[in-house]
């Protein structure tokens, strides 16, 4: 598992990259129509967290940065939520979404780490 990054530009391109990576996935699936729903979703969810980011990394507070990154981390684990009806709805093979479901737990597991350590910085 990946340490929390060091800058936050570190975790700006690691959440640009993910969204990528979702829009090409989205841009593979069968052009079929339950297929197309869950691809909306997926699109919609995994490039959030991106710009819901940048905006926590402008917040006026720590409550609004918190408030923030929780929303990315809804967004993230909603996303994982997807990937997992793509596997086993069997619209793309386990194996192919490896990477980027490891990717999602990493970003999920960095964005818990964050919001307990400032709440518990707040206490």
């Amino acid at each position: 598992m990946n340490t929390l990054p060091q800058r936050p530009e570190d975790l700006r391109v690691r959440f640009k990259n993910f969204g990528l990576r979702i829009l090409r996935l989205y841009d593979s699936l069968p052009q079929n129509g339950s297929a197309q729903i869950v691809g909306r979703q997926i699109a919609r969810s995994g490039t959030s967290p991106g710009a819901q980011y940048r905006e926590a990394c402008r917040a006026k507070s720590d409550a609004d940065f918190i408030s923030k990154i929780e929303g990315a981390l809804q967004e993230v684990d909603e996303t994982d939520y997807w990937i997992e009806i793509l596997v086993e709805g069997k619209y793309i093979a386990r194996e192919k979404l490896m990477s980027l479901k490891t990717e999602t737990d990493e970003l999920i597991s960095i964005l818990v780490t964050i919001v307990r350590k400032l709440k518990a910085r707040r206490k």
